[in-house]
């Protein structure tokens, strides 16, 4: 009779779980790597426990589940195999016999070194690592910021739950403040990443919900108002009238800004994802890329205006109507990613010089053209019909949203009272 280790599937009924010895295939640097892994199955979801060693698949036996002689490491990888597969199919065993529900991850958690099963940045890292498998890179990349911050906060030292404490969450605001000149807004931010990982560790049993240092008389997570502040109808005028040189990189950025404002503010990566594909009889039909949401929109004469500049340069039915991923094609998201944020910072940099030539006094940016149709619709638009132009999923998001251009009804009450 074959060793546990060395059994195909091993099935607890009770459980709903299924074990097994596999090489997981990852992408890195443009080539396949497979890690040596434990792989769990709970309630049709996956998770693995890596070993912490790649090994090439002329060195692996699928079948016997287990590293071939041909490995130089053979008998002590196999036997860290045996070690390790026996631990998980205890848990496996007595979650059974007690009758409780395990997912994979509470099952792997249970085996894995408690310094690591308490550490932050291994459920940090893990949770950058998801968001990258499920192409939402701008999230990842800024998660990923966040880490990095962090782990500079504590030079480089492993960090557990149990030390993420009001008191140290208060050195950490002031550490980003301070030291990295981090706004209080952002700071937020840092805050609700936290607090993300610690209801994670909650949910898998790794840590007690008595430690959670967020909520009523702790650590109360408040983003400061800010000012919404848009063009309005005279300003929007003086940039379209602005005599600028034809295909010159000022020209294509005041291009890009004013077709985002005419549909309603776009945000400017869906603006630079769109495709000739997504223009069906004079309209648009675009998927937005913060909520998934798909819209229609009318493409105004100012909107078919612009896009007379840029159908000669059209390759084809699926081409990008704007220049910037013309060149990436149908390139890895992480590329147009990059490309996008190149963008946007030159793109910023130039409507600084727009709003100077124009006699703008008003730092304006890509997202201003949201802000600029948010100010010039003011209570000319009813709520319900901004929340289809925006793209809200909620009317109270919206309504918040446009509390920052409504201005009418108090004027009118101050006035009442002072004009006497």
């Amino acid at each position: 009779m074959l060793p546990r280790f060395l059994i195909l599937v091993k099935v607890n009924e009770k459980v709903m779980a299924k074990l097994k010895v596999v090489l997981h295939p990852k992408r890195r640097n443009g080539e396949n790597i497979y890690r040596l892994a434990l792989r769990v199955t709970a309630y049709r979801r996956r998770s693995y426990l890596y070993l912490g060693y790649n090994i090439n698949p002329e060195d692996w036996s699928e079948e016997g589940e287990k590293v071939k002689k041909s490995h130089p490491k053979h008998t002590q990888l196999n036997r860290l195999i045996r070690k390790k597969y026996d631990q998980i199919d205890d848990v496996i065993f007595e979650s059974g016999s007690n009758s409780k529900k395990l997912t994979a991850q509470q099952i792997l958690d249970a085996v894995r070194d408690n310094r690591k099963n308490n550490s932050f940045f291994e459920l940090a890292n893990e949770h950058v690592e998801e968001l990258f498998k499920s192409n939402k890179y701008n999230r990842a990349i800024s998660d990923r910021g966040i880490v990095k911050r962090i782990s500079e906060f504590t030079n480089g030292k492993e960090l557990s739950f149990q030390e993420i404490d009001e008191l140290m969450l208060k050195r950490l605001k002031t550490f980003l403040k301070i030291k990295k000149n981090i706004s209080e807004r952002t700071v937020m931010n840092y805050y609700v990443f936290i607090r993300l990982l610690f209801n994670r560790a909650i949910s898998r049993s790794i840590i007690d919900q008595n430690i959670y240092p967020f909520g009523r008389g702790k650590i109360l997570i408040k983003y400061p108002q800010s000012i919404k502040i848009g063009l309005n109808e005279e300003e929007i005028l003086r940039m379209e009238g602005l005599d600028l040189q034809e295909k010159s990189i000022i020209w294509h950025t005041r291009n890009v800004f004013l077709f985002s404002f005419y549909l309603a503010g776009i945000r400017i990566t869906d603006v630079l994802n769109m495709r000739w594909s997504d223009i069906v009889e004079d309209r648009l039909i675009y998927k937005m890329s913060k909520n998934n949401k798909i819209d229609s929109l009318k493409l105004p004469i100012k909107v078919l205006s612009i896009l007379e500049f840029y159908k000669e340069d059209q390759k084809s039915y699926s081409d990008f109507i704007f220049p910037e991923l013309k060149k990436l094609g149908n390139k890895e998201i992480s590329a147009k990613c990059g490309a996008i944020k190149s963008a946007i910072k030159r793109f910023n940099n130039n409507l600084e010089e727009i709003a100077n030539l124009a006699n703008i006094n008003k730092k304006i940016t890509n997202h201003i053209a949201r802000h600029s149709f948010g100010n010039i619709a003011g209570d000319k638009v009813s709520p319900q019909m901004l929340q289809k132009l925006y793209r809200h999923s909620s009317l109270s998001t919206t309504m918040g949203y446009q509390a920052n251009f409504i201005h009418k009804s108090s004027d009118s009450a101050l006035d009442s009272v002072i004009n006497f």
